[in-house]
């Protein structure tokens, strides 16, 4: 081999290392994992739609993107998780409606008591549109919204009594989320409302420190509350949507393709999460009755609790704004 074609060899071998080195370090730009904290369990609806969401990603992506879910509050509160989307270190969180109050109080049409009349109604006005406009307006705050998710309607569960009528709501110690309504609500009925984080709820109940709390059925099978609760009381008090947040800064970094892929990706978790709440319901009234005792108060005694919570609807409707919940009605009695 002469001197010139040795000097081609090797710089043909050079070449293709460092074009092998440039493909390698493009594939490995391309490729992006994403992470998505949440407080409630992997085994849960809202967790399994979770994972659904994940791997439509990763699907629909061709594996470019990936993300990693975060279950059981292990990286913080909702009030943290929040916090770390905002500020661009968490890419996705998702929590109640009413943890957005402290945002954009506008949100609290969704917590207002006895709202809705069945899913159908508060699906509508979570995907209409009064939700995708409260949604939008989360950009100026750091959040870009991705629709709204399904915990579900909200029962009572506690160690003391079966809630059967307005009067038994009297003296409970009951753990409320941190929201200006859910505290003022549960005072109305003449409760002791207690905020508290979610992952603090299971140890506070079995050592007595509070009575009873309140969630969605699905919430309250999956956190295993029959352990430690007597009384479980179907009074589907509140709706609780669960809107679905990514950060906007990690929005803003995304190819335009890749915004197509987590924008569908939410929308079909979305329905499958819905789906499995559905069915859920069903079942767990069934399996929550073999551990605690189960009742539903009469159609009078929910139009007497409505009627005592008149005025936090009232005062809260106004703190919503006359816009949106003109808005809000017109769309249920369209409905209706």
């Amino acid at each position: 081999m002469t001197s010139v074609t040795r000097r081609l060899a090797c710089a043909f071998m050079l070449g293709g290392a460092l074009l092998a080195s440039s493909m390698t370090a493009a594939t490995a730009q391309d490729q992006r994992e994403l992470k998505f904290a949440m407080s409630l369990a992997g085994d849960h609806p809202l967790g399994l739609a979770g994972q659904e969401f994940a791997d439509l990603v990763a699907e629909k992506s061709g594996g470019s993107l990936t993300v990693s879910l975060y279950p059981n509050a292990v990286l913080g509160s909702d009030q943290q998780n929040l916090s770390a989307v905002r500020g661009g270190t968490l890419d996705f969180t998702i929590m109640a409606t009413g943890l957005l109050a402290g945002i954009d109080p506008r949100f609290q049409v969704f917590d207002l008591p006895f709202m809705f009349n069945n899913s159908e109604e508060a699906y509508a006005l979570s995907d209409g549109p009064t939700g995708s406009d409260l949604m939008a307006g989360l950009a100026d705050d750091g959040i870009h919204g991705l629709g709204i998710w399904d915990l579900g309607f909200r029962n009572m569960t506690n160690n003391r009594r079966p809630i059967a009528a307005l009067e038994d709501f009297q003296g409970l110690k009951l753990r409320v989320i941190a929201s200006p309504i859910y505290i003022e609500l549960f005072t109305q009925l003449g409760a002791n409302p207690v905020p508290m984080t979610f992952g603090e709820v299971y140890g506070a109940l079995e050592a007595g420190a509070i009575d009873g709390q309140d969630n969605p059925l699905a919430v309250i099978q999956s956190a295993k509350f029959e352990e430690v609760q007597d009384y479980l009381s179907l009074t589907r008090h509140i709706y609780t949507g669960m809107p679905f947040l990514m950060s906007q800064e990690t929005w803003g970094e995304l190819t335009p393709e890749h915004q197509s892929v987590i924008s569908e990706a939410a929308e079909e978790a979305k329905l499958f999460g819905r789906n499995l709440v559905q069915e859920q319901e069903v079942s767990a009234i069934e399996q929550l009755g073999q551990e605690m005792e189960v009742n539903e108060p009469t159609a009078e005694e929910i139009a007497r609790l409505r009627e005592a919570v008149k005025p936090v609807v009232d005062k809260f409707a106004a703190d919503v704004g006359a816009d949106v919940m003109a808005a809000a009605t017109s769309e249920l009695e369209a409905l209706r």
